[in-house]
Order: structure tokens, then sequence, then C-alpha cells
């Protein structure tokens, strides 16, 4: 549907109301598919933005505004899948804020509305997931029903009894009548764990009916649609099987229980009877701190172990809440603050497959543009052939794309309502895209497709990519562009070319100059001074990483000493093991590689620099992990201070950690792991008392 935009004046009129119609139609037909199908056509994101098109249309046009219309009323109606239940107090939905502006203007009206006297107020990460009421008569769990279109909900009370978190009796703690009625409202969700089990059984299962001729069955898109499905379940030991979980955020209807004058304390006392109420919520006293916990968790989303979409802000006090009241739809006292949107729908184009330096090949969408995650994607991965089969994914097919921070764009799935007749599945192709046509090859038992010609172009050119990256020899200025270049040029064959590489040569192609040429030869030059461990990542070698080739370099420093060294011996280094040892060993016993590496040993690399720490061995055998931004020291620059030290710094925390270094905007689920361990935590201000051994 083509945007009206800014609708300057009554000159648009006739126009904003076929639009407004238009829209409407297209929001009934998604809350539709959202609410009582979960099968939705379009991401949250692009539904908002239908809403907000609405919204502006009419708030332009204030006569054009019916009766019904999806810019006053809540989700959808009821399915006639179970019986309906009315909400003796409607469940009603929330106004949204877009960006750090919107959440100041809900400020300013709050602030109007309460005559300018201070307000407190609550935030807690927004779950995505689905809103339930759970009604509890002299303490037992007599009833839960789903949001519905806010006055009518679903009665799910069979399903919501599976849910581990949800108390069937309550009893207050401290001897106090039970309620004769409390309504509990929250969010039942599937937590990201439960939704990655669910989505590779299924996935399994999809592969194993392409394998067999048949058809696969659509997989779970995200963890909200997942939840909302398992809870939605005609049968419960399906929403059973399902591990879904629930939040408590809020009280409805009570007959018997205190007043409180604040939702904090109310959500306190809700603790108290056993409802699982989120760790993360915060009382804040000014809008600058409201906006502040939003800026916190944006970048941190992903750190939790449930997916959310932004954060909720609630005035606490309940006097003040009264004061401001509701719209026709949504209170005035709390507005959600949504993160930017991390899936989106486009049409995927085409499906590509790129060979690596291993020679895997590894299916790529194309993709219509699309601005998700922060950036423009127009080209996602799709891991593998087995993964295109069992996504059922083809070109011509409008597609969920997910980008979550810095990962790499994913192709989700179709949205097989919106997939044309007669599409025609996508076939993996059975030679190498390059200029040899070689055969691809998949081994028995494996996932992945290769080409398996050690004189594939493509395989060449990443494996020169690699060998110059920042993990390996770091030669700054050698992208994939030069690479390509250089390759195409025939001066380079082999990383091992690089090193006899001149300025006249660099000079001879697209968009080098002088300078640029000099300081390209001069990182090369550089770049025979790495340590072994880089030398090591940059081999390619498979199955050996970074911890393991820092062991090896320590270990033996030398790269005479380590291809001298039996299987048996390389195994014995902690970090290294039998697989990475016999992997080792195969790729020296290679005549092509030892000639490679004489090649580098002539052209001047070093094969034995091994940095070693002049520091006190402050944490030698010890295992520290570093959560959160220490003062005075980067992430990376942490890690390698405790190394230095004769530490081992590690990304999780395990039963093996001896301490958590803790410092600002920490990711929770360590912090909690190491509680439930009894692992020491540091904070972060103390951490050179650490590394000076003052504390372990």
């Amino acid at each position: 549907m083509g945007s009206l935009g800014a609708v300057p004046d009554a000159a648009n009129r006739e126009r904003a109301g076929e639009r407004a119609e238009q829209l409407r139609d297209a929001i009934a037909r998604h809350d539709e598919r959202y609410y009582a199908h979960d099968d939705p056509e379009i991401s949250d994101a692009e539904y908002d933005e239908l809403v907000r098109e609405l919204l502006a249309i009419e708030e332009a046009f204030p006569d054009l505004a019916v009766a019904g219309s999806p810019s006053s009323r809540v989700g959808a109606a009821p399915s006639a899948t179970f019986a309906p239940v009315v909400h003796r107090v409607p469940m009603t939905s929330l106004d949204n804020a877009m960006d750090a502006g919107e959440l100041a203007a809900w400020g300013e009206r709050v602030a109007k509305g309460l005559g300018g006297a201070a307000a407190r107020f609550t935030c807690e990460p927004k779950i995505d997931g689905l809103a339930v009421s759970l009604r509890y008569e002299r303490g037992e769990l007599v009833q839960a029903a789903t949001r519905g279109d806010g006055r009518t909900g679903e009665d799910v009370t069979a399903n919501v009894r599976t849910i581990a978190a949800v108390p069937r009796r309550i009893a207050v703690p401290d001897g106090s009548p039970t309620p004769d009625v409390l309504e509990v409202r929250g969010e039942v969700f599937m937590p990201i764990a439960s939704f990655e089990r669910l989505r590779a059984a299924k996935v399994r299962e999809n592969e194993e009916r392409a394998a067999a001729g048949r058809k696969p069955e659509p997989l779970p898109v995200n963890p909200r649609n997942a939840g909302a499905g398992s809870l939605r379940q005609k049968d419960p030991r399906v929403t059973a099987s399902r591990d879904l979980s629930f939040w408590a955020y809020q009280l409805g209807e009570v007959v018997g229980a205190p007043a409180f004058p604040s939702h904090d304390e109310s959500l306190r006392w809700l603790a108290s009877l056993g409802f699982p109420v989120n760790p993360e919520v915060r009382v804040v006293g000014s809008m600058d701190d409201v906006a502040a916990y939003c800026r916190h968790w944006e970048p941190r989303r992903h750190e939790l172990g449930y997916e959310i979409d932004g954060v909720v802000v609630k005035v606490d006090d309940l006097a003040q809440r009264a004061a401001l009241g509701f719209t026709s739809r949504a209170p005035r006292w709390a507005i959600a603050v949504k993160f930017a949107p991390e899936e989106r729908n486009t049409v995927l184009r085409a499906i590509e497959v790129s060979i690596g330096r291993t020679g895997r090949a590894t299916p790529y969408a194309v993709l219509e543009p699309v601005f998700v995650g922060g950036s423009t994607v127009s080209m996602a991965t799709l891991h593998n052939r087995e993964q295109v089969a069992a996504k059922d994914v083809r070109p011509g097919d409008t597609v969920v794309v997910r980008k979550a921070g810095d990962v790499i764009p994913e192709v989700v799935g179709p949205v097989l309502s919106l997939r044309p007749e007669g599409l025609p599945a996508w076939e993996f192709p059975a030679a190498c895209p390059c200029d040899l046509r070689t055969p691809l090859v998949q081994a028995e038992g494996e996932a992945d497709t290769r080409c398996v010609e050690p004189q594939c172009p493509f395989q060449r050119d990443q494996r020169i990519i690699h060998f110059a990256s920042r993990g390996a020899m770091d030669i700054e200025g050698l992208g994939e562009k030069t690479v390509f270049a250089l390759s195409d040029a025939g001066f380079v064959v082999d990383p091992g070319d690089l090193y006899s590489l001149t300025a006249g040569q660099l000079l001879q192609l697209e968009g080098f100059a002088e300078i640029s040429a000099q300081n390209l030869v001069a990182s090369i030059g550089r770049s025979r001074e790495r340590p072994l461990a880089k030398l090591l990542v940059a081999l390619g070698i498979k199955h050996l990483g970074p911890s393991a080739s820092e062991a090896l370099a320590s270990e033996f420093g030398s790269l005479k000493a380590i291809v001298d060294a039996p299987a048996e011996r390389l195994a014995e280094v902690e970090g290294v093991g039998e697989v990475i040892a016999a992997s080792v060993t195969r790729w020296f016993e290679s005549p092509a590689n030892r000639t490679f590496v004489d090649k580098l040993r002539l052209a001047g690399v070093r094969l034995d620099v091994v940095e070693r720490s002049t520091l006190e061995q402050t944490l030698a055998g010890r295992t520290i992990v570093v959560t959160g931004t220490v003062p005075g020291w980067s992430r990376e620059g942490a890690e390698a201070a405790v190394k230095q030290r004769g530490g081992k710094a590690t990304g999780s925390v395990s039963a093996k950690t001896d301490a958590l270094v803790v410092g600002e905007a920490p990711g929770a689920s360590k912090v909690t792991k190491a509680a439930e361990l009894g692992v020491r935590v540091v904070p972060g201000e103390q951490f050179e008392d650490l590394l000076a051994g003052r504390i372990l």
C-alpha cells in the first residue's frame, strides 16, 4: 500500500478517506492473522507503521475517525476454538514511543496531566509474548484467559495450568486472609532456549520429511509466535511439552486484598505470593532516568533468556494513575518504548551459493533491500542445503529476515500465505559456480556440501582473505576487493605470494595511488613478525582456533617443534585434545602444505615469535570471566591483562570459574550464573587488585 505521508489540509481529505479505509481493512486482516491464528504476514514494525499512519490521518481529519477503528481497538476478537471470557476489568493495550523524542513528549503529557507534580516511574523489559489474565478465587486458580479484544478473551485455563511458573494455589505469607478474588495479569512467553530446542526439532523433522520426498511443515518463526501458538493448543499436553514461562506485571480485579499506594509495592506483594516478577524491573525518579534505562537495555536485549522488543514505562503512584486515566484504548499513565525492529518482511529475489576457503558451499539469500536491525540488508545467510529444504524458502517468496545487533542477517522462513501459486522449490546446484564447474559433493553424514577442487579460485581467494584478517596476520589495507583484484591480475595465487608484491604491481590495480601502495607493502612486511599463535590461525587448519593456537605456541615455541611433535604429544596440551591434535598432524603431513610453509619461511615470515609476558603470574591457574565495561579497560584489554598474568579468560561462567569481574552494564545471565554456582564476584573497580594478586 502506498503511504499518504503528511496530510497538510482539507484538500487531501478525499484521498485521506480512501487511504484510511485501506488501512482499516489491512489492519483488521493483520489483527486476525496475528491474534487469532498466530500466523502474521507482516512484522511488528510494519504493523506499527500502518497503525501510526491511520492515527496521523484521523488526527489530521477527526471526522474520518469511525467507531471501532483499529486506532481505538485492542487486539482482535477471540477465536471460536476456546470459550469466551469477559474481562471484568478491560485489558487495555499501550501506546508506543518509537524514539527518544516521542518518549519525552509522553513525559511532558504526564507532567501536564499531574499539574506539574513530581512522578516516579517503573521501568521493565517489554516481553514479546502473549498477555493473559489469571483469576484466583480464595487462593485457587480458577480461570486463565487471553486478552482477546481487551473486553473478551479466550479461556485457556487447562493450558495455563501446565506452565510450571504459574502458581496453582496461593497463600499470603504473613498469614493474612487470602483474597476472595485476585486477578493477576502478565505475559506468557517461550524462553529463547525452549524456542531454539523447538525450532531445532522441527528443522530435523523437516530434513527427514524432505529426504523422504514429503512437504516440509512451517517452522516456528520467533519465540512470540511459537509461544502464542503453544498456549492456544487444543490439547494441553502439547502446551505442557513446550516449556512456556510467565512474568506477572499488573493487578486486575481484586476483592479482599490490601490496597497498595504504588505499582512497585503491588509487584513485591505478588512476588511474595509466589508469582514470578521480572528481576529487571526498576523504579526511577525522572524521565532522564527512564531514558537511561531504555538506552541501557536496547544494546543488551540479547543478554536475557527471553525476547524483549522494548521497555514498558508506567507511573508508579496508583493515585496519580487514577488522575491521569485512559484514552479509548490505552492508559495515559503508561507507554511502550519500542526498540529498533530486528525482523522485517521482504522479497527473496534469488538464492545463490558462495564457496569458502575450505570449499564449503553456503547458500545465501539475495533480498529486496530492507532496513532491519539498524542497517539496510540485501543479503542473508541460509546456512546449508538442509536448512533451505527444511525452511522451504523459494525465490519469489516473501520471507522473514532477522538481524540482531552485529549478528549476520538470517532468513527465518517464508510467509506461506503470500507465496505465489506454483512457485517452484529451489534446487541446490550440482557444480561449483566458479569457471572450473567442479561437481559439488556432500559427504555421507555431513551437513555441508563442498567443492573438492583445490584449484578453485573462490577457495583460493577466501584463503588469502582469511590469512590477512585481523585475528591472523592482520595485514591492514588488504580487504576483499583488493584480494579479488590481485587474484584476477595473477599477482597472488596463495598467501605466500603476498610477500613478493611490489608497489609497482599494486599501482596497476584500480584504486591504488603511490601512498596507498607503499602502505600496503609496509603492512605486509610488518606481518612477517606476527606471533606464532596468529600464524597458526592464519594457516586455516580445521578445528584449530585462537585459544588452541595460543596454547600450542606457548608450549612448543616454534612451528618446527609443533610439526615434529607426534599427535599424542600435541593432544596433551591443555585446550588442544585429540581432535585438534589429529587435525594439526594431518595438515602438516600434506606435502603441499609443507611446501607452502617453506614458502613463507623463505619469504622471511618468522615461525618462532612467541609473546612471553614479563609480568608476575599472579593469576596462574585461575579462570576469570569479565562482563560489562571495566573502568579504564576495553573488554579485549581486560582479557589480555588476565592472560598476561597467567590466567585463563573465558566467555562463560562455569563451576571452574574462579572469579567474575563485573563492570558497568554486565550480562545479567552471567551474574545470575555466578550467584547460583557460588563464584566469587569482583567489582570492576577492584580489577587492578585482582590483577595484582590481592584478591584471589
